[in-house]
């Protein structure tokens, strides 16, 4: 959420990031709300300042003895209508908030200017897609013929846009998973396993609620929702708590399974593991001092890519623009990962730092050393990876003619075997 003094400070800027993303949200209601919050503060500070005023008059009275009655009972009217422009303005300002949180984060001077995934900006490559003598296979028919992948006993249990892997292929989703904690713990990461059913209060401190409740699954009794990535509950391990500043950075990878109605994709990826309703992901998450934020995506976003080279898979680094940009995020890079059979490149993590955005709304707050009073702290969020995409890339861009696949050399230890065939 945006700090309503910044908004209110930088209208401008702030008419200038909606346009730039594309984000259709008048500022009349907030504009309404803040002609009344000055209006209110008008008025409370006159009435206090009348008070002041009277009160010192009834003093002088009293020790003249002189009758002050009258003056009393203007007070305790004075003092009634302060106590109403008060619980007025209470009101105005959850109001306020209230419209804040559908106010998305201010972009990055950074971030380029575009309408959509076409204004995105290529950062830089990594690895050379591997040029095959055979045609290559799209990862569905290769999991049919290695049996290692069922969607049409998925949907028989669960429905469209779920997945059943097995044998080598649940194994290596295993190994994956294993494999990625491991890296991540080893570079300093503390591992987590949290609760993938969270509350209401979780959902509107990473951002996902109010603005996109018909993304998520909902249970009804008691109110609540599956996540749709681990970075909500791994955030909310600190909301509503004061850290200290030696404690900075703190920084937490969790493997989740994840849950998404992917209410807005019909009819795209509907064949195959890119766009499921359920799948595995593990996650980074850090908590940061605000002058180091941007310097820490750096480095988080780097921690993914060592996964990808790790694997030996090739992929590029995207900025988004900020017409494709996410709801909180103030910048992004998308880790797309090449898909020979699909012929292009695909997203396989998103990196992003919110700034104050989420510790804002989840009340996420550090002191620092020697100096009074507390700051939000800055959060970021990156996959690292999601894992059915991964096992995807694998399948593509290590088959063999023969139809097997060949197991990168880091998952080997994981998975007992060198080749599945």
């Amino acid at each position: 959420m945006l700090d309503s003094k910044f908004v209110r400070e930088n209208i401008e800027i702030i008419k200038e990031s909606l346009r730039n993303r594309n984000y259709a949200l008048s500022l009349d209601e907030f504009l309404k709300f803040e002609e009344q919050r000055r209006s209110l503060l008008k008025e409370a500070e006159e009435l206090r300042n009348r008070r002041n005023v009277v009160s010192e008059e009834i003093g002088r009275l009293r020790i003249q003895k002189q009758d002050a009655s009258n003056l009393i009972d203007e007070m305790k009217l004075v003092s009634d209508k302060i106590k109403t422009f008060d619980a007025q303005l209470k009101m105005l300002e959850e109001n306020t908030n209230e419209f804040l949180l559908n106010m998305p984060n201010v972009p990055h001077h950074s971030v380029p200017v575009g309408k959509d995934e076409t204004g995105n900006v290529e950062i830089r490559r990594w690895g050379e897609p591997r040029q095959f003598d055979f045609e290559p296979l799209n990862h569905w028919d290769i999991g049919a013929i290695l049996d290692i992948l069922d969607f049409d006993r998925a949907s028989k249990i669960a429905g469209a846009r779920f997945s059943l892997t097995k044998g080598a292929g649940a194994k290596l989703e295993r190994a994956l998973m294993n494999f990625m904690l491991d890296l991540n713990t080893a570079k300093g990461y503390t591992e987590v396993f949290p609760p993938i059913i969270v509350n209401k209060e979780s959902m509107r401190g990473t951002g996902q609620l109010p603005k996109f409740e018909m993304e998520l699954f909902k249970i009804s009794d008691p109110e609540s929702y599956l996540i749709p990535t681990a970075e909500v509950p791994v955030t909310n391990i600190h909301r509503n708590e004061i850290l200290q500043e030696k404690e900075l950075p703190i920084s937490y990878t969790a493997y989740t399974p994840c849950f998404r109605r992917e209410a807005g994709s019909y009819g795209k990826d509907v064949r195959g593991l890119i766009r499921q309703h359920q799948f595995n992901k593990v996650e980074l998450v850090k908590f940061v001092r605000p002058e180091d934020s941007y310097h820490e995506l750096e480095s988080l976003t780097n921690a993914a890519e060592d996964i990808l080279q790790k694997l030996g898979l090739p992929y590029r680094v995207v900025a988004l623009c900020t017409g494709d940009m996410g709801f909180a995020a103030s910048k992004t890079y998308d880790l797309e990962v090449w898909l020979p059979g699909q012929q292009k490149y695909r997203e396989i993590s998103s990196c992003s730092n919110f700034i104050d955005f989420q510790a804002r709304r989840a009340n996420i707050r550090f002191r620092r050393e020697g100096k009074k009073g507390t700051e939000f702290v800055h959060t970021l969020n990156g996959s690292s990876l999601a894992i059915g995409r991964t096992l995807v890339a694998i399948l593509e861009n290590y088959q063999q003619k023969d139809g097997s696949v060949v197991v990168p050399d880091v998952l080997r230890t994981y998975m007992g075997i060198e080749v599945i065939k």
